[in-house]
């Protein structure tokens, strides 16, 4: 039976068409490529409760996972925690497997088709992205330079770096690891005809028309439109935020698949980004300057996710003379941290100041990309600073009893009283997705909480914090089950607790 090409050869062969010099270090870093994909997976399937898997026989050094079918997967014991590709191979029903988009093929999951050409298109953009690596020692001066250091993409989700709907080209054009300058379409739409939150700037206005910045490969590939006017950009981490130098960070629409979700921006986020911002600004108050939120300037649509735009301030702004502002995905990137005390320290204030929120009914998704530090000239934590309000929680109920107001515009979807909810958030993002991806694994993550939380306030979400399962995405769950809305959750063993890591 003639099988289609693999990712893997569709991205060799564009690659000796347009960039044919990177072809052997590519073919080189597949394997590695793959283990890291392979290990994202192996985590998912080793805690998210996902339902043909009947039950789950751990080892002293590995883990068999017995499938509802009959058949057993096996592979190593798994650290919930490790952002290290340690996971080479595993073995169904007495095959070996290093594969993961193979693996998931044979599993014969239901849907399990797409899901396994995306970990394939992962694997590929992934060792693309790590060839073109050029070595660096210079120190970033600008803001988007620490982000574009960010090679290996989220580092527990298996489609860390499936662009899937994007040709080699493309990526080399786009994606920010590349490190390129991107030409922003500037799309004129009747003022008349835009939802507008918050002051469209006067730059980016043609009369009665307002300009919007649209993503080249959005244009291109489905508004079927171009434009003359444009405007330089750097992409971000996010891919689809840039930031314009001297400028703001544009949030466009950018209708593909990245990770997990297609990456528009909705026309109630538009209409909710104003409100967002000013609400922002109270909550700063509460956290005595350990927290800043970047500001949002303006968003503006014609009622369309295709064509939207946010305009925000950039994280650097917060920085005073000789401190720098860094992305906490990028943390390792800088020799940080280099000791377990840093590691500590940086958990004490990433919790301080979560908890404090969460206290008062406000849950972050605070991720290594939504969540930046300030570092001193010598690299000790200072302070926080947070972007993209468009997915928090608010609880109506904690804030009333703090005597915080709840403003009127806030999206409906953000608003839940429900504790489980806003723990799941806060410690989904914070705890099993920035510490965890900070510190590099379950023993050194311990050791980090650990001293942390013996300096916190012991209110009810740190004992929860300290005594409960922590909770986190099932990334690999919602990637198959298409047809549920909204987060699902795993729960990952508690460092804290005894025999929990």
């Amino acid at each position: 039976m003639h099988r289609p090409p693999t990712a893997e050869a569709e991205v060799a062969a564009d690659l000796a068409a347009v960039r044919p010099d990177l072809g052997p270090r590519f073919t080189a870093g597949l394997p590695g490529a793959r283990a890291a994909v392979l290990t994202r997976l192996w985590r998912a399937l080793a805690h998210e409760p996902l339902p043909w898997i009947e039950r789950r026989e751990h080892g002293a050094e590995d883990l068999t996972l017995r499938l509802r079918d009959g058949r057993a997967l096996n592979g190593p014991g798994p650290d919930p925690y490790a952002t290290t590709a340690y996971v080479t191979a595993v073995e169904l029903a007495g095959v070996s497997y290093d594969d993961p988009a193979r693996l998931l093929t044979d599993l014969g999951v239901p849907n399990g088709t797409a899901f396994a050409a995306e970990l394939g298109h992962s694997a590929a953009s992934l060792a693309l992205s790590r060839a073109a690596q050029q070595p660096s020692t210079k120190e970033p001066v600008h803001d988007w330079e620490w982000e574009q250091r960010v090679v290996d993409g989220h580092p527990y989700h298996p489609n860390c770096r499936s662009r899937p709907g994007f040709s080699v080209a493309e990526q080399l054009a786009y994606g920010p690891e590349h490190r390129p300058e991107v030409r922003l379409a500037l799309l004129p739409v009747p003022a008349a005809e835009c939802l507008v939150s918050g002051e469209w700037p006067k730059d980016l206005r043609d009369g009665e028309r307002l300009l919007i910045p649209v993503h080249p490969w959005q244009a291109e590939h489905v508004l079927k439109r171009s434009c003359e006017q444009g405007l330089t950009a750097r992409p971000l981490m996010s891919l689809r935020t840039l930031a314009v130098p001297g400028g703001p960070h544009v949030k466009t629409s950018l209708s593909a698949r990245l990770t997990s979700s297609v990456r528009d921006i909705s026309v109630a986020s538009v209409a909710a980004s104003a409100a967002l911002s000013a609400f922002a600004e109270t909550l700063a108050e509460h956290t005595d300057g350990l927290l800043h939120f970047t500001r949002t300037f303006g968003a503006a649509t014609p009622d369309s996710p295709d064509l939207a735009a946010v305009l925000r301030e950039s994280p650097a702004v917060y920085a005073g003379p000789g401190e720098r502002v860094v992305p906490v995905a990028a943390l390792p990137l800088t020799g940080l941290p280099d000791s377990p005390a840093w590691s500590a320290e940086f958990a004490r204030l990433a919790l301080t100041a979560g908890l404090r929120l969460l206290e008062l009914g406000v849950a972050l998704e605070a991720h290594g990309q939504n969540l930046l530090v300030v570092l001193s000239s010598a690299g000790t934590p200072l302070r926080l600073v947070y972007r993209d309000l468009a997915d928090i929680r608010v609880g109506p109920s904690r804030l009333a009893r703090h005597g915080i107001a709840l403003p009127p515009d806030l999206p409906a979807r953000i608003l839940t009283d429900d504790v489980t909810a806003l723990r799941r958030k806060l410690f989904g993002s914070l705890v099993a997705g920035t510490l965890a991806g900070t510190t590099g694994d379950g023993t050194a993550l311990e050791a980090a909480l650990g001293t942390a939380v013996r300096q916190l306030p012991r209110t009810p979400d740190l004992v929860a914090l300290c005594e409960e399962p922590v909770p986190a995405k099932a990334l690999t769950l919602m990637r198959l089950s298409p047809g549920t809305p909204g987060d699902q959750w795993a729960l990952l063993p508690n460092p804290l607790v005894r025999g929990g890591a």
